[in-house]
């Protein structure tokens, strides 16, 4: 009787054990607060040889809790190189994958060209050089009418979506 019960415990730890192990790489993300984003967002992103100037109010961001973040701000490109190619600067504290890229933790800046009335191309470059990443495409989104400047939602079963205008994209945990 006492090895049953032993057996059945140690099954009951082993999955309880991993569980745990799934969760923890998942996390429990959630919106950032205003402090934590301020802290997180710079006043003037460094894009290649620039620091272009960024524009709080349109900052989203998410956090596991634990100190990982993913986050976004519009950048002010006017009379910088930048200007027509680059309009968000993006954080990512976590591995992402984002259509066919895959964006390891670091800085990246992104821009945005019109396919037609339903779909934008969100082209990923690499801050610190402009090196392109590549590009996904984004829908308009049919959940919500609200019209934002940028939204990093948090990511639910690994998965999230980054909202610029009325247009959505999705992202995938890869941690």
């Amino acid at each position: 009787m006492s090895f049953t019960l032993n057996i059945l415990l140690a099954s009951s730890l082993v999955l309880a054990n991993s569980a745990g192990t799934v969760r923890g790489l998942r996390g429990n993300w959630r919106a950032a607060t205003e402090p934590e984003l301020r802290k997180l967002i710079p006043a003037r992103a460094p894009v290649a040889k620039e620091n272009i100037e960024t524009e709080f109010r349109t900052a989203s961001g998410v956090t596991d809790g634990r100190g990982k973040f993913i986050a976004g701000v519009v950048m002010i490109t006017a009379g910088y190189s930048a200007e027509g190619k680059y309009s968000h600067f993006f954080i990512t504290q976590a591995s992402l994958k984002i259509g066919s890229m895959s964006l390891p933790a670091g800085e990246y800046v992104f821009g945005y060209q019109r396919i037609n009335n339903d779909a934008i191309k969100v082209s990923f470059y690499r801050a610190s050089s402009g090196e392109d990443i590549g590009t996904v495409e984004a829908h308009v989104n049919r959940k919500s009418s609200m019209v934002r400047s940028l939204l990093v939602s948090p990511p639910t079963d690994g998965r999230g979506s980054v909202q610029i205008g009325r247009f959505v994209f999705e992202y995938r945990l890869s941690d």
